[in-house]
């Protein structure tokens, strides 16, 4: 563009506004104006220049700041009720002095421009002008004759303005403004949900959230893994119907005492007159909640039968909650999840519910790694710290120990191990550091109360087994005790009878070892296989592998007892020192911290296969191989789960005799073993009387005298000694006397021995 062009002639100097020097050429292009500079800020002006050369405005009463157009222009601006209206156009720019005008038309962002100006003898900030040119914003300035200060906001072109939304006023008038050309074209505003929408959206996130998915699918991989468990869930118990039989009394026992008489809770109806009586064996406990549900042997095998279910759940969502704080993936979390809780060694144990109750060991240190922000893949995290999940994690390691000191006694001693060595690691790095890592007070807090209240419950548990101990010294373990139930490695590879896959092929393996049902301790042979890979290719850094691989080592040490170097560097020495170590007499349990080892390194490997299936998936074009890809990554868990599937046989419960529903206590059963004393227990769970029958990991002297003195009831020196006992009432089961002393005295008249007799159903009540 040239200045010799019509309409597009500079401006001529007024007395109004001066002008810049024009270019020394007249064939040169003029100098395209300053750049504009945005601002944010409502406050911000262009202030003139005070230098030496700056030239003040002659018009005082100039109505704006922007310079006025020539006379000869092509448009004049016009006056709306007495004021002149701005002008600002892409080839109509002046600049006079210490003013400084800025416009861009067209489709200029409003934040990359702005026009002000000052006029004579005004303070900044006296008066504000804004406009709006199409979709450009233009903030200015007007000065007010009286320091008054109008904001004045016009809009051209359908835009609107920055200072208002509506009408804006100008000297008493209103002035509508434009409205959108393009509304009409708009969508339609999204409606607020109403509070059943919000409602159903948030249930829907709660029911795809990842633990929502890991409860769920550990719950019903726990039915079908343990089935037919609820097949008929109130007359059958898994793999036998003795120790179930006298777990399900125990439940039982503690929810119904609780609710009744606290106070008699170590002194239970079995066992009587014997003191201290529920503490002959483990207690499960933390079941008591469970246990206030129902009454009679039926609800009581119910009840067995759901726990049994939930504790393999719980045992799967704790591995998986520990493998995924430790840096796992979802698919390496599941095979941990499902390698630790159905390892085939563990269908062994099936009529254990103290051993198969495992859950809480990974689940408590999984929220207590969780709560002190560390985990194996990323180290310790301190930003990531929090003292509710560490209050959680003592929580439940408290609810562990208190079912039983079987599998709760190692994981205690586990956990003051942990604690020491993190002491020991804080200390040695705050003296090469010259400083402490952070730590915090409150989790310090969380720590010293959640431990003293987990040692304080093992500490109210293990009271009534030294009272236990100290009646009855004979009951306590010895070395040869230990050697009858220490496996050899054999056993590491050898499944049992309960295992689908391996049961039949190692029936020749099981019939070398002394003593199977504790001896078979496979863990799986693809969890060994993924636990190898997992030292060559995974996650973990090199020296977590290792230190995984040597505590599998030391626990398979541990576990074989006294086959080890006959124990003498292992198992002998916490037998000898460690506290109610030598209450535990079969070492084959300490698998448990194997397993989940293995488990781990194999969380580790498919892990680190999952990675790297999806790198190669993403590299791929097209991409469609990447599910098949990821499928295939699926294979691990499915052989897993297959070799966990079990054969265990579910018998059926003997029923309860009528006799007992209203028998008067304290009783005795006859005849009285072990084995049938077990279903006494649970047929009392009918009023709970006193019966002089019990079964447990030991027989108290006085329960052996009481069988020994009855063989020959009834006669006058058996009944004279039951009453001496205190027992009112002996029941005679006739089912069970054949080939026995009872086969011939069941029968015989009892009105010389001062006793009365009737027959009761199948049994025959004798009332002393």
């Amino acid at each position: 563009m040239t200045t010799g062009q019509p309409g597009n002639a500079r401006p001529t100097p007024t007395d109004d506004a001066p002008s810049r020097p024009a270019p020394t050429h007249a064939g040169d292009p003029p100098a395209p104006p300053a750049p504009a500079t945005a601002s944010t800020s409502a406050d911000a002006t262009v202030t003139a220049s005070t230098s030496a050369d700056a030239t003040a405005d002659t018009g005082a009463d100039s109505p704006s700041r922007a310079a006025r157009p020539p006379a000869g222009s092509a448009e004049t601006p016009t006056a709306t009720n007495g004021r002149p209206k701005l002008d600002v156009t892409k080839d109509n720019i002046a600049t006079a002095g210490d003013t400084k005008s800025a416009t861009k038309a067209g489709d200029t962002k409003a934040n990359d421009t702005k026009n002000a100006t000052k006029a004579d003898g005004a303070k900044d900030g006296d008066a504000k002008d804004g406009t709006k040119a199409s979709g450009t914003k233009v903030a200015a300035k007007d000065a007010a004759a009286k320091g008054g200060a109008v904001k004045d906001a016009d809009e051209a072109e359908g835009t609107k303005a920055d200072d208002a939304d509506g009408p804006q006023k100008a000297d008493g008038d209103t002035k509508p403004v434009g409205a959108d050309r393009w509304e009409a074209f708009a969508s339609a505003p999204e409606p607020r949900p109403s509070r059943l929408s919000r409602a159903a959206r948030a249930v829907g996130r709660f029911l795809v959230h990842e633990w929502t998915l890991a409860t769920l699918g550990a719950l019903a991989l726990a039915v079908l893994m343990t089935w037919p468990t609820l097949r008929y869930p109130r007359y059958t118990l898994p793999q036998d119907h003795w120790d179930p039989s006298l777990q399900a009394w125990q439940m039982a026992w503690s929810g119904h005492i609780l609710l009744a008489d606290p106070a008699r809770l170590w002194q239970s109806n079995t066992f009587f007159p014997e003191l201290w009586s529920f503490a002959f064996s483990d207690t499960l406990l933390g079941y008591a909640p469970a246990g206030m549900l129902g009454s009679g042997p039926e609800d009581a095998v119910l009840r067995y039968n759901i726990i049994f279910v939930l504790a393999h759940a719980l045992a799967t969502l704790g591995a998986y909650a520990l493998a995924r704080q430790l840096g796992a993936g979802r698919i390496g979390a599941a095979v941990a999840g499902v390698g630790y809780t159905y390892a085939p060694w563990l269908l062994a144990q099936a009529g254990h519910l103290h051993v198969l109750s495992n859950g809480g060991i990974p689940l408590a240190l999984a929220m207590l790694a969780r709560g002190h922000g560390w985990s194996l893949r990323h180290g310790y995290r301190p930003e990531r710290r929090h003292d509710a999940w560490v209050y959680a994690g003592w929580l439940v390691a408290a609810w562990q120990i208190s079912l039983g000191f079987g599998i709760g006694l190692p994981f205690a001693y586990f956990l003051a191990g942990v604690v020491l060595v993190v002491a020991v690691l804080f200390g040695v790095r705050r003296v090469r550091s010259g400083r402490a890592l952070p730590f915090g007070r409150r989790l310090l807090v969380a720590d010293v109360v959640g431990g003293v209240f987990f040692a304080g419950v093992g500490l109210l548990m293990a009271l009534p087994y030294f009272q236990v101990t100290e009646l009855h010294p004979y009951a306590e373990r010895t070395i040869r005790d230990i050697s009858i139930f220490s496996p050899p490695a054999s056993g590491f590879v050898t499944a049992p009878a309960e295992s689908r896959i391996w049961g039949g092929l190692h029936e020749g393996a099981r019939a070398a070892l002394p003593w199977h049902p504790e001896m078979t301790l496979l863990p799986g042979f693809v969890l060994y296989a993924l636990a190898i890979g997992g030292l060559f290719f995974s996650v973990w850094r090199l020296r977590h592998r290792l230190l995984l691989l040597v505590g599998v080592l030391v626990t398979m040490a541990f576990a074989m007892g006294t086959r080890f170097f006959d124990g003498t560097f292992t198992y002998v020495p916490l037998f000898e020192h460690a506290p109610g170590w030598n209450a535990l007499r079969t070492p084959g349990r300490l698998m448990l911290w194997t397993t989940l080892l293995l488990a781990l390194l194999a969380a580790g490997a498919i892990t680190a296969l999952t990675d790297r299936v999806r790198e190669l998936a993403a590299q791929r074009i097209p991409s469609w191989p990447g599910p098949w890809l990821r499928m295939a990554t699926l294979l691990p868990l499915l052989l897993v789960t297959l070799e966990g599937l079990n054969a265990t046989p579910h018998p059926v419960v003997p029923a309860q005799p009528a006799a007992m529903r209203s028998a008067e206590g304290p009783l005795l059963v006859l005849p009285s073993d072990q084995s049938t004393d077990q279903h006494v227990m649970l047929w009392s769970t009918s009023g709970f009387p006193d019966v002089v029958n019990g079964g447990s990991g030991f027989t108290p002297r006085q329960l052996d005298d009481v069988r020994r003195v009855s063989q020959s009831f009834p006669d006058q020196m058996s009944v004279d000694y039951l009453r001496t006992l205190g027992v009112r009432t002996v029941v005679l089961l006739r089912g069970q006397v054949p080939g026995t002393p009872w086969e011939i005295t069941i029968d015989a008249p009892v009105e010389s021995l001062g006793i009365t007799r009737q027959d009761v159903g199948d049994a025959v009540v004798y009332r002393l």
